[in-house]
């Protein structure tokens, strides 16, 4: 289990930030992994894949390559959306060129989910099925949009939520870093407000809470800490067959 807590001193937006990985109950490994530089107002979590501990690999090279690429860039010189989509394409081209250069780890890849903030802006990129969502007022609502055969499906109408939920190919995703050698990421953009909270996670929570249940577990919580730590141990009481990584943001009032 890894836990990172800590808070932006900037005087624009105070953000309080908690991080939260733990293997589950059934694996021996955790693929997941998450990072986040305050400066650069950058955060990320990825849930990696691939044989051996290829996953872990892919995991940890998107979420390096992506923070370390989106703070590189001069903010001046590219809007916001721009640096967040290059950095993107970076974690994907970086992961797919260790894939292509080492036996054990071809076929590796990773999703990724990620925020930054810009003034009161919310930026959020994905690809894959790691998801955000976002909470005000005492709702949730899911902000991405799975990359999944299953979530396809849902959305074109060829199956209902049910018969999806129901499915045995809930691992099949249709976009990853790091398995061809270019990606698509999707952006959302929206405002923030005092007391707002993002949720950044992988799939091995969200297997095992919806968005009404996830806003249950965070608002019954003093502390982001033990929204956290809930929604974590949430997962595991349902037997947490994958890895589960959970990170918060919140707008802190001004002072």
């Amino acid at each position: 289990m890894k836990e990172d807590l800590c808070m932006d001193s900037s005087t624009e937006l105070k953000i309080d930030v908690v991080a939260l990985t733990d293997v589950g109950c059934v694996r021996t490994n955790n693929e997941d992994g998450f990072g986040y530089d305050l400066a650069a107002r950058i955060f990320v979590v990825c849930d990696g894949m691939g044989g051996m501990a290829a996953g872990e690999v892919a995991s940890a090279t998107a979420v390096r390559e992506l923070v370390e690429q989106f703070s590189a860039v001069d903010g001046a010189g590219a809007s916001t959306e721009d640096r967040l989509y290059r950095a993107i394409l970076s974690a994907n081209q970086r992961v797919y060129q260790l894939a292509q250069e080492s036996e054990e780890l071809r076929g590796m890849g990773t999703t990724l989910v990620s925020a930054c903030i810009d003034g009161r802006r919310l930026l959020i990129g994905n690809v894959g099925d790691s998801r955000a969502y976002f909470l005000r007022g005492g709702v949730c609502a899911q902000i991405t949009h799975d990359h999944s055969f299953l979530a396809e499906q849902v959305r074109s109408g060829s199956m209902n939520l049910e018969e999806a939920q129901a499915s045995p190919l809930q691992s099949v995703i249709t976009r990853a870093i790091g398995t061809a050698e270019s990606v698509e990421p999707d952006i959302f953009t929206g405002d923030l407000e005092s007391g707002d909270i993002v949720l950044l996670t992988s799939d091995g929570l969200t297997r095992y809470a919806d968005a009404k249940s996830i806003a249950q577990t965070i608002f019954s919580c003093t502390t982001l800490a033990d929204a956290c730590q809930a929604l974590i141990d949430r997962a595991k009481q349902q037997g947490a067959v994958d890895n589960v990584t959970c990170m918060l943001l919140q707008v802190l009032p001004a002072e």
